[in-house]
């Protein structure tokens, strides 16, 4: 059915509003207001008997909950490293939706087919992975770490002689997973959705950073055998030893898993090559795109040197699905249908080109330096070497430091999010988005000062 002249209108009308939200998205609080979330209650109406008018519930949609949204896109969102969206991936994103594609197999979506080849092959190229390396797009680096340790799970247990897909995990050899002490809970998470336990695991401790020891990994293991790296702890930024980790674990016939959820990005800037160094030796890794690439929720890649290991574990077979000769989604990932998350990605690779993700990583990085300097001067303790994006700053006791949290997310100039490290309260700044000015850095520090009682700040944004 063509489109009415009141649909067109409608689709135009929320193509303004949408864009009158990005213009004015740096120009109030972060958290929204009290009056904001008042405002939720217009949701709160029973379920219509009828039809009604499309223009009205698009409205109310934008009137009640525009206001009461968290300003994640604007400069001045520092909380669970979550990156912006690009204005070209948003405008990727909309059209997308309206092509509104199953990108599961080719014969569902010839273009979502050919942007898959065309992002495997650039994410291939701008990280420095393995050419045989197959990418699938999942929802976040939760799923990418989930589908990551299901091809591992399957590629280990069949180097042992046990076909886990037909058989399943029951009567199977024992697979040992290491993981670090400070392995992000997701990444456990996954463990347990497999199969392989959260609590079965041989945890290795880590350092004053966060980073595992390559000194304290076990030095006999049986059987089948998993290692979790990573890239990125989520308090500090620190990245494991990636060489001796990979070395240690292919005198065992292991395989290794990198959990970079925002870190892989950071393979991008050869000056960080310190931190990386090795990472590319491992066997899958697992990043958000709607983190350090900055595309729209929600974006996930799970990258394995094999394809066909991916395909060991998700390939279904039905009458009516097709046979075809290019890649199919679907037979490698545990979702069936799934949306053209690749056309953001595409969008953003295509426009940034390798020089600008490489100046958005570092940008961002230059950015937590100077925000941890000033704050550092002001009088609060950082915790963490800024090796990358993350900050850990504490106050001068736990109860300051609680207050701190509390004070900063009230203010609304920047949000910053709690955490603990070391078993003692912490804030946690992740700077990770596109739009993050030089002005933004000094407004922010300014405002988490005065709001530890420690220095003077500026207007309040919307004030």
């Amino acid at each position: 059915m063509a489109l009415t002249p009141g649909d067109d209108a409608l689709l135009a009308e929320a193509a303004e509003r949408a864009r009158r939200y990005r213009r004015r998205v740096d120009d109030r609080p972060v958290t929204p207001d009290g009056a904001a979330l008042a405002g939720l209650a217009a949701f709160d109406e029973a379920l219509p008997e009828g039809p009604g008018d499309a223009g009205e519930t698009l409205a109310l949609l934008d009137d009640a909950g525009s206001p009461a949204t968290v300003a994640s896109t604007g400069g001045r969102y520092f909380g669970f490293v979550t990156g912006g969206s690009l204005p070209v991936t948003v405008a990727a994103q909309w059209l997308a939706t309206a092509w509104d594609q199953n990108a599961a197999l080719p014969s569902m979506s010839p273009v979502a087919a050919r942007l898959h080849r065309v992002v495997n092959a650039w994410l291939v190229d701008l990280l420095g992975l393995p050419d045989s390396t197959t990418a699938v797009f999942v929802t976040g680096s939760a799923m990418a770490n989930t589908s990551a340790l299901a091809a591992a799970r399957d590629a280990q247990l069949a180097r042992a002689g046990w076909d886990a897909p037909a058989a399943g995990l029951f009567g199977a050899p024992p697979v040992t997973v290491v993981v670090g002490e400070n392995a992000h809970s997701t990444l456990v998470r996954a463990l347990g959705v497999v199969g392989l336990g959260r609590e079965r695991v041989v945890r290795v401790p880590a350092d004053d950073q966060g980073r595992m020891r390559a000194d304290r990994l076990p030095r006999r293991v049986d059987g089948p055998l998993v290692v979790c790296a990573q890239a990125g702890e989520v308090n500090t930024g620190a990245f494991d030893p990636f060489e001796e980790v990979v070395a240690w674990a292919r005198e065992r016939d292991g395989w290794v898993h990198v959990d970079g959820a925002f870190g892989l990005w950071a393979l991008v800037d050869p000056s960080r090559e310190g931190l990386t160094r090795g990472a590319t030796d491992a066997d899958s890794w697992a990043a958000d795109a709607h983190k350090w690439l900055n595309v729209p929720y929600d974006s996930g890649v799970c990258l394995v040197r094999h394809g066909e290991d991916l395909r060991r574990s998700f390939a279904a077979s039905a009458a009516y699905l097709p046979p075809d000769t290019d890649f199919e989604a679907s037979h490698h990932t545990p979702q069936a249908s799934q949306r053209a998350r690749q056309v953001e990605l595409w969008a953003a690779l295509r426009t940034l080109g390798r020089s600008g993700v490489r100046d958005l990583v570092v940008r961002t990085c230059d950015h937590a330096r100077t925000l941890a300097a000033r704050l550092a001067e002001g009088g609060l303790e950082v915790l963490n070497d800024v090796v990358l994006n993350q900050v850990l700053v504490r106050a001068a006791s736990d109860e300051a430091t609680r207050a701190l949290v509390a004070a900063v997310q009230a203010d609304g100039t920047c949000w910053c999010g709690p955490t603990r490290w070391r078993g003692r309260p912490a804030m946690r700044v992740s700077v990770s988005g596109w739009a993050t000015t030089d002005d933004d850095v000094a407004r922010s520090a300014a405002a988490i000062l005065a709001a530890g009682g420690l220095g003077a700040r500026g207007p309040r944004p919307g004030g």
